[in-house]
């Protein structure tokens, strides 16, 4: 069992082997000592492994109570936490007991925000079933819910106890949820990880006999950045690459089109064409971006023009004021936050002179 430890103001553990899923009631109990779980998963992911995890915290002793939502980021909404805070309190759930986010990042996100809120927080444990959820959204503690006026807007910084990586999780997953997930570790190769970009090019990245090791490079890499700064003061803005515009872009389609991957995907192309044509960013790397994620599956433009996603761009967490905190490359493996007005970012999406 690979282990990473993630030292954040409430340290935890990321556990990390096949088959790990089997033995979630052990684990649980070294970190809590109440009697109730509640699992949160959604309607694909609950059938799948909610009766393995079940029986596994049952067996350690916990009375084990399940909440199931309909999947999709459409779910990822107040009224779904209001149902989850319902189900807390009809089983009477304490401070001393235990959520476990079974699934992907929509589940991670509303369960730990739920965790964080009910009773002024609960321990949480997630069990990342999703690529994505495993390399990004499992570790970190944000956790949060989407509104209208645009993605992850309601939320609170809250860590959980334990992250439990089962990888062979990952045989069921669609292959475009799995595709999803390789927009994020493109992403960790571009901001802090060049051999892992190599690794990308060469197509070994995510071979079955590498895909754990690509995984906890990921999570490593986040733990570095999560760690010298928690609540995203500084260095943690660089996980947002591609973010700005790509959540833009989950607003305009209303969360119906590119999922989260594939929308930070065009994120990424869009905002190094930028910054490259601006001589902010090394020649060629954003031929070396759009090959990479050629070669991966994932989209590097969508029929949506960046005049379409300003007004989402206008509703993100980075801005600042009148300004906006963009991410962008120096070079593969070297990123930096930009500060922008606010009112120039069109004509720097343009490619134009200022």
């Amino acid at each position: 069992m690979k282990r990473i430890e993630v030292n954040t103001g409430r340290p935890y553990a990321v556990l990390s082997e096949p088959g790990l899923l089997s033995r979630t009631g052990e684990l649980c109990r070294e970190m809590n000592g109440g009697s109730r779980v509640l699992i949160v998963s959604d309607t694909h992911v609950g059938p799948l492994y909610g009766d393995r995890a079940a029986a596994s915290l049952e067996a350690a002793g916990y009375a084990v109570s399940r909440y199931l939502f309909p999947a999709g980021e459409a779910s990822k909404r107040l009224d779904t936490v209001r149902e989850m805070y319902s189900a807390l309190a009809a089983g009477s759930f304490t401070r001393s007991d235990l959520i476990v986010a079974l699934g992907g990042g929509v589940t991670g996100d509303m369960a730990g925000f739920a965790a964080a809120t009910y009773l002024r927080g609960m321990d949480f444990v997630q069990i990342p079933t999703s690529l994505l959820a495993m390399v990004d959204s499992s570790v970190g503690g944000k956790t949060g819910v989407d509104i209208p006026e645009g993605k992850n807007l309601v939320g609170a910084f809250w860590q959980p106890r334990l992250v439990i990586v089962d990888t062979s999780t990952l045989e069921t997953l669609p292959p475009a949820f799995f595709t999803d997930g390789v927009g994020e570790i493109v992403k960790y190769a571009c901001i802090r990880d060049r051999e892992l970009f190599d690794l990308l090019e060469s197509g070994e990245a995510l071979t079955p006999a590498r895909l754990e090791e690509t995984v906890l490079r990921c999570i490593d890499c986040k733990r570095g950045v999560v760690e010298r700064d928690e609540r995203e003061a500084g260095e943690r803005k660089l996980l947002n690459f591609g973010h700005t515009l790509g959540h833009a872009l989950e607003r305009y389609y209303h969360y119906e089109g590119p999922t989260h991957g594939c929308a930070v995907a065009v994120g990424m192309a869009r905002i190094t064409a930028a910054s490259e044509a601006r001589g902010l960013t090394v020649p060629g790397t954003g031929e070396r971006l759009l090959r990479v994620l050629k070669r991966c599956g994932l989209p590097a433009d969508d029929p949506a023009n960046n005049a379409a996603l300003l007004p989402g761009v206008s509703m993100d967490k980075k801005r600042d004021g009148v300004s906006i905190d963009l991410v962008i490359l120096r070079e593969i493996g070297d990123a930096c936050v930009y500060r922008l007005p606010l009112a120039s970012l069109a004509a720097f999406l343009a490619q134009e002179s200022h």
